[in-house]
């Protein structure tokens, strides 16, 4: 933002990501008390990219692709129903309330079976072994 709109009357404004007459971003890499930090980069004076060959700026024009689908509303739910769907996830609005008493349990609680947690044999170089007790234990899922 500094580039685009400069804070000093001596500076021109310079658009960086013009395609013609923009300018390059040199990157510099820091450590600030042990972490990376990147504030020290900066934009390069404005260039013609390519030295202005049209030929060349024609055929990266031409490899462009379009941003349009990106920013079409149709292609992002409205506001009401990102909300709505918020709202199911959270359980709000869903007839019951977080404070609101909660049933009593049930008298008998239904019994669970408990999965093998047996570990598979050792690795004796039986690969059949390692794969049934893994298919064993995809059936009892």
């Amino acid at each position: 933002m500094d580039v685009m709109q400069p804070q000093f009357a001596d500076e021109e404004p310079v658009n960086p990501f013009d395609f013609w007459e923009g300018a390059d971003f040199k990157i510099k890499i820091r450590k600030v008390e042990g972490w990376v930090n990147y504030d020290k980069s900066e934009f390069s004076s404005p260039s013609s990219l390519f030295d202005g060959d049209e030929t060349r700026l024609t055929e990266v024009y031409g490899q462009l692709y379009a941003l349009q689908d990106f920013v079409d509303p149709k292609n992002y739910k409205t506001y009401d129903e990102l909300k709505a769907k918020l709202n199911r996830v959270l359980g709000i609005d869903a007839g019951f309330s977080m404070d609101a008493p909660q049933p009593a349990p049930v008298a008998e609680a239904p019994t669970m079976q408990t999965a093998d947690t047996s570990f598979p044999p050792a690795d004796d170089g039986n690969e059949d072994d390692t794969l049934s007790y893994f298919a064993k234990l995809a059936k009892e899922s």
